[in-house]
This record gives structure tokens, sequence and C-alpha cells, in this order.
């Protein structure tokens, strides 16, 4: 993605972050009512990969799992749909088959899922990761940017060498918001460590990362974090002696020596709470974006090789973004080109830190 089109998307964003959509205060879309003045529900779920993918899916289907194990509702869900236009089809089936509330877990089923929202104003549809809105079409993500930052004060003060890999996907924003705050979570333990990055411009293809990974630690890098799927890059790590921060998933078992810790996803309580309000025909179509707070991010465990006192650092800071004292993006901070991106004392805006379209001082790469 070209820096046009990630300016394109920042705009999008700003634009539509905050918003309360059209019809959120009518009644909830597209359920009929229970004896006992419930309404009947079913819900789709389009998962982008297999559900025992050890990461995104993985985590996205624990959220189904609590959905129809705390309120009893009916789920249907397909693993590894494309993010094409054969999303609109397992939309459209899931439909025919009664659902009334859709999960779409991918970046890429956006658009395709707009226009199956078009077709459908009585079903209610949720996008993760999204810009785009509709009267019936919302969209949701975590403040992953804090478990990121997290993990980043681990791998600082893990690092001998003071150099750090970070796999990255794409030039978009979510992926940039999270190499910035792990790099400041790295330095301000750190000060006089750097975060190399290669992109891959993929979500999930482990013999590239596995490449990419090991050309890193080639060139001195002793961690490695990543914003990919699975947990290749871990496993690359391990096979070459030195440690990794995981993603999506708590990846401990998957690289149990080199695995330090994971910023992971909780998506149970959004879940529950959103078919929850549905039931009760009290939902509104709202965007949501929370973090600790609403224990949507987390840090998994730490493995058995972190540096002595983490734990104790760890807590500290975990316990400040949970009760709202601290936060990640405050300034004085400065771009990897030495300009001033936020003053001293200054926290950036929700469109500000869903739009960011620059890296942070310590990082070693550019927005290609």
């Amino acid at each position: 993605m070209k820096k046009a089109t990630v300016i394109i998307t920042a705009l999008f964003l700003l634009l539509s972050v905050t918003a309360v959509f059209a019809g959120g205060e009518k009644e909830t879309p597209g359920a009929e009512t229970t004896e006992e003045g419930g309404k009947v529900v079913k819900v789709g779920f389009v998962f982008t990969g297999p559900i025992g993918d050890g990461g995104w899916t993985q985590e996205h289907n624990r959220g189904r799992l609590a959905v129809e194990k705390e309120l009893g509702v009916e789920t249907l869900y397909k693993e590894s749909v494309p993010n094409t236009e054969e999303s609109k089809k397992v939309m459209r089936d899931m439909i025919d088959q009664g659902a009334n509330m859709i999960f779409a877990t991918s970046f890429g089923y956006m658009d395709y899922m707009l226009e199956v929202a078009a077709e459908n104003p009585d079903v209610a549809f949720f996008h993760a990761g999204g810009y785009k809105n509709a009267p019936n079409a919302v969209n949701y993500l975590g403040k992953m940017y804090q478990a990121r930052y997290v993990t980043g004060i681990v791998a600082g003060m893990k690092t001998q060498t003071d150099k750090i890999g970070y796999i990255a996907a794409f030039e978009i924003p979510e992926v940039i918001r999270g190499i910035n705050a792990f790099t400041l979570g790295v330095r301000s333990v750190n000060p006089d460590a750097t975060v190399e990055i290669i992109w891959t411009h993929n979500w999930n293809d482990p013999p590239r990362e596995k490449e990419a990974s090991i050309a890193l630690i080639d060139n001195g890098c002793d961690v490695i974090a990543q914003h990919q799927t699975g947990p290749a890059n871990l496993q690359a790590a391990e096979s070459r002696g030195v440690w990794g921060i995981g993603y999506h998933a708590d990846m401990n078992d998957a690289a149990p020596e080199a695995c330090l810790t994971s910023a992971y996803w909780n998506w149970g309580p959004y879940y529950v709470r959103e078919v929850k309000a549905f039931m009760e025909g009290t939902w509104k179509a709202e965007n949501f974006w929370q973090g600790y707070d609403m224990d949507i991010v987390r840090t998994a465990p730490l493995g058995k090789n972190v540096p002595e006192g983490a734990a104790e650092k760890v807590a500290e800071i975990e316990a400040k973004l949970k009760d709202g004292s601290f936060e990640v993006f405050t300034g004085p901070i400065k771009d990897n080109l030495g300009v001033l991106r936020i003053k001293a004392g200054e926290v950036p805006g929700i469109g500000d830190l869903l739009g960011m379209s620059f890296l942070v001082e310590g990082v070693i790469g550019k927005i290609e």
C-alpha cells in the first residue's frame, strides 16, 4: 500500500470512527420476538482463516463459542473465506439460514459486507477493523496498541544486541500504530534499542514470515515481534536460539523456549455484549474501540525466559492502562526522520490514532 492510500484511509477513519449511525435509536432490526419479549437471534461468523490457525481466527472463534455458552444462541461459521466476492455468497447463505447478525472478521470483507448489508436492512452487520459504515453496519476493533506497548517493554528488557526485528503485514494505520506502540515500549526501558521492520504484504504466509525472520536474525536482531496470523516468526526465532513476541493469541505453546509473551485478543466480552443487546432489543449501531478497560486486549502470561524485573514492570503498566492513568502515545514523540509529531504533554485524539501514518523514532524502515 502506497503512502497516498494510507492517507486516504486515514481520512475515512477520521470521518467515521466516532459516528453513531442513522437508525441507531430504532428498534433492533430483523429479529422475531419470543413469548418472553426477547429477540430470536442466529449469528453468523465469517472467518478469514481456519479456526485452528493459532492466532487471529482462533481468538474470534473463542468469542463465538462464548456467545453460544453464555447466551445459548445458535451460531453459524465458515472458515477460510477469501477476501473476495466469495465472501458475499457466504454471508447471503448465512442469512438464508436465518442469521440476523453477521460478524465479518477480515479487513478485506469490508466493501463486500456493505453490499450485502444494503440488500438486507433488517440484518445487523459487524466488520473487524474497517472504516466504512451503513445504517445497519458497524466496525469494531480493540486498542491492541496498548498490549503492543507492554510486550515492547519485555522485548526491550530482554534484548542483548539492542536490535529487535518486527515482521509487519501491510502499511495501514492499524499495523503502523502497533509498530510504533511496540517501539515506544521498547525504548521506555532501553533507549538505545532499535526496531527493524520487514514488510511481507500478507497476513499469513509462513514461509515468507520465516524467511523474513531469519534475515532479521542474521542482521543481529535477537528478539522478533510480528503482525502476522500464526506462530511462524516465533518458530523461526526458536530454531535460531533467539526470542520472540507472539500476536493474536497466546503463542507460548508454539515456541516455549522463544516466546517471551504475546499481545492477544479476547473477543468474548464484545460479542456477548452485542448479541445480548440485540436479543433484548436495545442494540444500537455504534462503532467499538476499547482496550484493557473492557478486557478486549490482553498480554499473555510471561514465558520462562523473560528477564528479571519484567513481571513487575508489566504489572505496573497494565494497571495504569486499565485505570486510564497512562496513555501510550503521550508527547513528545518524534518520527524516525526526526520530525516532532506529537508535542510534549499532548495525547492524540482517536482520529489521529486510527489514521496514524508515520513511524516513530527508533524504527528502522519506512512506509513503502
